[in-house]
């Protein structure tokens, strides 16, 4: 602990000489209790999967255009976008590839990148929206792409203090991963103390370890994909985990339209699948993460919108999910004043 305490000074000491100025973000984002706030207000947590967002031509030609597609996010009930910092596996996935990570191999941050996600995080805050930025991703790991203890110690401080003045901002550790995660915690909190941090602790079921389940601000794990029956196990998963630590919990990558490569059903689904697995998670008092195949199978394929942004009006599929998620306070304005009670 000592060893990461130094790190930490002397880390912030380098970034807060040479760091540029940037306006304070309007927004701040809270937890309390089981439930999150912006300004002081209930927010509704209601989130999209935009991995590539950081390596997306379309969506980083300027910010006026990046506005316009988070409005249009807005009028479909998106208020959250899920984005990484590594996308460098060799997948296939649209906008990803060799390089396309935040991190250079000694954990220093890639200016260009950094600038974009600065961007992109104040693109959001102006629509009162929030960016969750996944830290590391496991498709990176899987194939060697990692970086060292150290490195990755230095990806998370200079990340953490360059960041800080944006508090519309969610740092989530790992997709689908738990190495040296309450590290990682440590090392946020001590920069940054009211920064939000959460983890993705595993493959779909995977909960979490009590450890981490304790010592982050929110879960966001991946319920059970089960083919038959998922809108009613995630449920009773989101269910448990908010009684027994009594924090928000998101399910983060509900079970998903998508090849079964990738961890998509082996059956086939339909939209109503999805939109029961929502409402059923908002029953139980969850917040959910609209996943979805519009980033897995590449440019040219069916599942992929040409601009590589997973907006509405791409797929008759996928719209009538966001059409539910359009219309999400004629059913939440019950469920929510129900739990209250």
């Amino acid at each position: 602990m000592k060893r990461i305490f130094f790190k930490i000074i002397a880390v912030s000491i380098i970034l807060l000489t040479g760091q540029e100025a940037f306006p304070q973000g309007a927004n701040v984002l809270r937890i309390n209790g089981r439930n999150f706030e912006m300004n002081g207000k209930p927010f509704e947590f209601t989130g999209i999967s935009f991995f590539n967002a950081i390596y997306n031509p379309e969506f980083n030609k300027s910010s006026d255009l990046r506005r316009e597609y988070i409005r249009r996010f807005g009028e479909y009930g998106i208020n959250v976008f899920r984005i990484w910092c590594q996308w460098d596996n060799s997948r296939g996935f649209a906008d990803g590839g060799k390089g396309k990570t935040m991190y250079n191999d000694d954990g220093s941050l890639k200016p260009e990148y950094m600038s974009r996600l600065k961007q992109i995080t104040g693109d959001a805050d102006i629509s009162g929206s929030v960016i969750l930025l996944v830290l590391f991703s496991r498709e990176s790991w899987n194939e060697n792409i990692r970086l060292s203890d150290d490195a990755s110690d230095r990806a998370v401080m200079e990340m953490t203090s360059v960041m800080k003045q944006y508090r519309n901002l969610i740092f989530q550790v790992w997709n689908e991963f738990s190495y040296r995660t309450t590290d990682y915690y440590k090392i946020i909190k001590g920069i940054d103390s009211a920064r939000i941090v959460t983890n993705s602790p595993g493959y779909a079921g995977e909960l979490g370890s009590m450890e981490e389940n304790r010592v982050l601000d929110y879960l966001s794990p991946h319920t059970t994909r089960d083919d038959n029956r998922h809108w009613e196990v995630a449920e009773e998963e989101i269910a448990y985990l908010i009684r027994k630590f009594n924090k928000p919990v998101v399910d983060d990558e509900p079970a998903r339209k998508g090849i079964s490569q990738f961890g998509g059903p082996r059956n086939p689904v339909m939209p109503t699948d999805h939109i029961l697995h929502i409402y059923n998670v908002w029953r139980v008092g969850g917040y959910v993460t609209y996943h979805h195949d519009m980033f897995q199978t590449g440019y040219g394929s069916d599942a992929v919108p040409p601009s590589g942004i997973p907006a509405p009006g791409f797929s008759q599929y996928h719209d009538q999910v966001f059409d539910f998620l359009k219309n999400k306070e004629r059913y939440l304005r019950f469920i929510r004043y129900d739990q209250s009670e």
